[in-house]
């Protein structure tokens, strides 16, 4: 093993073989990971924004939102995201995942800006709607370009990045959010394209991308700048030629419908299904509601900047973790830990509105629960469904396969966050807490009985698993194999 450091700014870790050098990572392979990322910093700081900003909107002289209007403002992102999500898959494939990528920047600076100036509820949705889409494209778009880029060494570790600065953008929200009113932050979430836009233009199309176009030397040139100038790249290369090929000569749409394929796409919508109605997006889109709900001895503003700073921290637990101990081993911690977290809650609740019991001495309890449930979904059951989509769905079939997933996950969104608000006002806070964590109980035997561990597998190992099928004479190499969502192999 050696070391090279470059003055190019191109540091790696390289393990000499007898076929090529493969670096462990390369600054521009982190570089290319921040960039992506942050967009999912903008994508963190929508889903926050209604937590601190109804807050305000709804005492507001200068604007009028009813309580099923405000529920909308809510609702209305996700459920454009779910639309993004079908349109983003078509796009990655025609303009290229950079571009993609790139042309969300705009229009999420519209929709903040709709939001900021607007003097009627009907713009402030407008400017939901353009985010929301702009989001669904992204949640396609930046693992596409992640897993196409990012050496398969720190699959884990880089590829939850997003993660990472998604929740840096969800905590500047809640800290924004104690000192400005909803004008004043959506002005600053219109701030958050521009560096976006500016890291994005310094890194390259994917390799992938270009050879599937036929443009195999713009193709090497991406590649060579992402592995490292020194590095070997002609193995590489021809691996992910080899695989374009078999993707053209054998996928098809249909092919998701074999029954062989079901078992690792039921696995993928059913993790999806219990990370969200887990009831996570309803705790991040109405954090402040809910501390002013419960009574909470701690300022409301200032829980919210607690819950964002522990979700924030949690996922470096993940990232440090999540190659070590297992992906199945980290569900069960985060299924229980939610569990009784989310139990907890309700029984402080019921305690306090049918019980009729003096519950001040414990005005610190709901904030400790949002704590350790945000700390045990950010754990597992945040990260690790977009995770295990790009390692357990076959190859042939990852494209389709991973634009339903990722449009059952934002209709479960949806779902979620436009009838918190009712299911509160039918079944009581108490009932509605205890219905996520009895969710979250079933969501653990899920995980037992269906989700297969993947720590330490290829992916053409993981996929002769799932469909039983014999290990193939011909290895790919695992960049060829890793993509996310929605195209090509």
């Amino acid at each position: 093993m050696k070391i090279l450091m470059r003055a190019d700014t191109h540091y790696s870790i390289v393990v000499s073989g007898s076929d090529y050098e493969k670096p462990k990572y390369t600054f521009s392979q982190i570089l290319a990971a921040v960039a992506v990322s942050m967009g999912s910093m903008i994508v963190g700081f929508s889903s926050a924004y209604t937590s601190p900003a109804l807050v305000t909107m709804e005492n507001s002289t200068r604007i009028s939102v009813s309580e099923e209007e405000a529920s909308w403002v809510g609702g209305l992102m996700p459920l454009a995201a779910l639309a993004g999500g079908v349109l983003g898959g078509p796009l990655v494939d025609y303009i290229g995942r950079r571009k993609t990528i790139l042309m969300t920047a705009i229009p999420f600076f519209i929709g903040w800006m709709l939001i900021a100036t607007a003097r009627i509820v009907h713009l402030v949705l407008a400017g939901r709607a353009i985010c929301g889409l702009c989001v669904g494209i992204g949640s396609l778009a930046f693992p596409v370009y992640l897993g196409e880029t990012i050496q398969p060494e720190v699959r884990g570790t880089l590829g939850l990045f997003p993660t990472a600065i998604g929740n840096i953008g969800i905590l500047i929200c809640y800290l924004a959010g104690k000192y400005l009113d909803w004008s004043e932050l959506a002005y600053l979430g219109s701030a958050l394209p521009i560096p976006f836009l500016l890291l994005m233009f310094m890194i390259p199309e994917t390799p992938r991308w270009y050879i599937s176009r036929g443009r195999t030397e713009e193709a090497r040139k991406a590649l060579q700048w992402l592995r490292g100038a020194n590095t070997k790249i002609d193995n590489e290369m021809r691996d992910i030629a080899l695989c374009d090929a078999e993707v053209k000569n054998e996928s098809s749409f249909k092919d998701i419908l074999n029954m062989k394929y079901m078992k690792a796409i039921l696995i993928c919508l059913g993790l999806m299904l219990f990370q969200q109605l887990s009831g996570i997006n309803a705790v991040i889109f109405y954090t402040v509601k809910i501390f002013k709900m419960s009574g909470s001895s701690v300022d409301e503003n200032l829980s919210t900047i607690i819950v964002g700073l522990v979700n924030f921290i949690s996922t470096f637990f993940a990232t440090a973790l999540i190659d070590r101990t297992g992906r199945k081993i980290l569900l069960y911690i985060s299924s229980v830990t939610m569990t009784v977290t989310l139990i907890v809650l309700g029984t402080f609740f019921y305690i306090r509105d049918n019980l009729h019991i003096d519950v001040s001495k414990l005005g610190w309890l709901p904030l400790t629960s949002l704590m350790v449930y945000l700390l045990g979904f950010s754990l597992a059951f945040g990260p690790i469904p977009w995770l295990m989509m790009g390692e357990i769905l076959p190859a042939k079939i990852r494209g389709g396969a991973a634009s339903i997933c990722t449009a059952f996950n934002w209709l479960c969104t949806f779902i979620v966050t436009k009838t918190f608000h009712n299911i509160l006002v039918a079944i009581g806070p108490a009932g509605t807490f205890w219905l996520f964590g009895s969710i979250c109980f079933v969501g653990l035997f899920f995980v037992v009985v269906c989700v297969p561990e993947t720590r330490g597998k290829s992916l053409e190992q993981i996929e002769n698993k799932m469909t039983g099928r014999k290990a193939r004479s011909r290895r790919m190499s695992s960049i060829a194999n890793i993509k996310p969502l929605p195209s090509g192999c």
